[in-house]
């Protein structure tokens, strides 16, 4: 039965995206209203609405007598959406050195020793996943509502390709070292230094996705 609390439609919602976002719901996989509806607990004209929301962010295709399907983004494409965020993140870096709080920077440098103990354990996903959890706090940081939305779209958009680069040999000692650059930049304050090394990890993720797509 579906429930009718007035935060039932936005939870629902939230619910589908994050199955588009984390892979549950593939690339190129068809998006069928009545049994989305069925799983979602809401009415087809609700799926709608959502089907709709999602297109306007990238994650779902809709085609004239063929219904939707989830986005299937390219190699290309994520490198473009990589250097774009480039832009965004250096921004926010640049504004999250001179607008954290020491507890978020305490909060900046916790995740960081996590991630130094999964580098040093091996655990790749798991460090890939304090990556995400450092950036998303510096984010916070910076109080940049604009640059919030804009980035979690396209975060959003290329969520399949964060495990890749982390594989890379090598390049997660690479890693951890830009992170720690760009958390000593914002903890000291320093705007140019933050914008610089968000600048610089950010320009090596789009080299190696570039690099990965060509070796494949």
């Amino acid at each position: 039965m579906a429930r009718t609390n007035a935060a039932a439609p936005e939870d629902a919602y939230e619910r589908l995206r994050s199955q588009i976002v984390t892979g549950t719901l593939m690339p190129n996989e068809r998006l069928v209203e009545i049994d989305l509806a069925d799983r979602l607990g809401v009415g087809r004209a609700a799926i709608r609405t959502f089907l709709t929301r999602l297109e306007q962010e990238g994650l779902v295709v809709r085609e004239p007598n063929r219904g939707a399907r989830v986005r299937m983004v390219t190699e290309a494409e994520a490198i473009e959406i990589t250097q774009t965020r480039m832009m965004l993140e250096a921004l926010v870096a640049r504004e999250a050195a001179t607008r954290a709080t020491r507890d978020e920077v305490a909060e900046m440098r916790a995740i960081l020793a996590e991630m130094e103990q999964r580098l040093n354990a091996g655990e790749l996903l798991l460090y890939s996943d304090g990556n995400a959890r450092l950036h998303a706090v510096i984010l916070r940081a910076s109080r940049h509502a604009t640059a919030a939305r804009l980035i979690s779209s396209l975060k959003a958009q290329t969520v399949r390709f964060q495990y890749r680069t982390v594989l890379v040999p090598g390049r997660p000692r690479h890693s951890y070292a830009e992170h720690t650059a760009i958390v000593d930049a914002i903890d000291a304050g320093d705007a140019d230094a933050a914008e610089a090394a968000m600048r610089t990890h950010l320009s090596h993720v789009t080299t190696t996705l570039r690099e990965s797509h060509a070796q494949q």
